[in-house]
């Protein structure tokens, strides 16, 4: 598989755990509504909840990482492609 397409997968990916960790915690660790918010209070520190978040926040991580080096190399390659002119 080409890198170009190995990074795209990549991506998608961590995008793809991401949205549906954070999908399940908020549906099953914080609900919506009055009897959400006091289910809440009981459930958020359980460990699976806790769980949840922690894989929400390394998969956020991991997303942002994969866009920042992707814009970065848009940037360097137009970079380098104007000086070799």
């Amino acid at each position: 598989m080409e890198p170009v397409a190995r990074s795209a997968v990549a991506g998608l990916l961590a995008y793809s755990l991401h949205y549906g960790i954070m999908k399940a915690y908020s549906t099953y660790c914080i609900p919506d509504g009055t009897w959400g918010f006091i289910q809440g209070l009981l459930s958020t520190g359980s460990p699976v909840c806790q769980s949840m978040l922690s894989l929400g926040a390394q998969t956020q991580v991991s997303y942002a990482s994969f866009v920042l080096v992707g814009v970065t190399r848009v940037a360097v390659d137009m970079i380098a492609a104007k000086t070799s002119e």
